[in-house]
């Protein structure tokens, strides 16, 4: 008599994580009803309830543990989320398909000479902190390619955030296996015309704050911000690889190309 062979399944072991919603904390209880909840450091996934606010947090608290992420929608913007469903979850977890990324690392030094380090998932961005605009030197692998920037401010967004604050900028949409980076200014004054720059995701960009006591500027990596900067130092951190979740046919990939023809 032939012995059953039985299939190990790599998701069993689940660690839920739900935004403070009642739709979040709802589809939390009759998830770990259905599931039960592991410790993150013990869970073979951790499933995240919620928008992509919620997302974020959560790909960041895990950035570096290799834990894979896999959200389902209970909040108000659901672009980084599955749809959600309580039925058959292990099962969409073994189909799911796996995207990689890599956040950016932002090193700011202010005007005191304090440095920030801080990672973005989406982007880094500069914002003028007063009525004036900001005025900025734009240097990419230490060449000096922009000598002055006159804006609101400008960003470096990856493939994964090149859909969110980056579009709203009239940014590019960038595919998320995109070896690309997205440069884009916010309202720029001078030169006008300038709509921004697609580089390597191995460039390392800096920009240098000019005239910074009369004209300050804010620099933000995602939810992280310094204040009163004079410097920032962003480049793709290679260190790290944030693994993402998604559904067959919703992918993160199939949704920034289905974002590229308006849908």
């Amino acid at each position: 008599m032939t012995t059953p062979v039985k299939h190990e399944r790599k998701y069993e072991r689940i660690a839920f994580v739900a935004g403070p919603s009642a739709e979040a904390q709802q589809a939390l209880a009759q998830l770990v009803a259905a599931y039960g909840n592991h410790p993150s450091d013990k869970a073979d996934v951790v499933v995240a309830l919620g928008g992509d606010g919620l997302m974020l947090q959560t790909l960041h608290r895990h950035m570096r543990s290799g834990i894979p992420i896999y959200g389902m929608h209970r909040g108000t913007v659901g672009f980084l989320m599955n749809e959600f469903s309580q039925h058959s979850l292990i099962e969409r977890l073994e189909a799911a398909k796996l995207t990689v990324i890599n956040p950016l690392l932002m090193r700011a030094t202010d005007i005191h000479g304090k440095v920030h380090i801080h990672h973005a998932i989406n982007e880094v961005s500069l914002f003028r902190q007063t009525h004036q605009a900001a005025r900025l030197r734009i240097l990419v692998d230490e060449h000096e390619r922009m000598a002055e920037l006159v804006a609101d401010g400008i960003m470096v967004a990856t493939p994964a955030g090149s859909t969110a604050y980056n579009l709203s900028a009239q940014g590019p949409i960038l595919p998320i296996n995109a070896a690309l980076l997205a440069l884009t200014p916010i309202s720029p004054f001078r030169p006008r015309r300038w709509r921004g720059a697609l580089l390597p995701n191995t460039a390392f960009v800096v920009f240098e704050v000019l005239e910074s006591d009369k004209r300050p500027v804010a620099a933000v990596a995602d939810h992280d911000e310094a204040r009163d900067v004079q410097r920032v130092e962003i480049i793709a951190d290679k260190t790290i690889s944030i693994r993402m979740l998604f559904d067959p046919g919703h992918s993160l990939e199939e949704r920034i190309l289905s974002e590229q023809f308006g849908f």
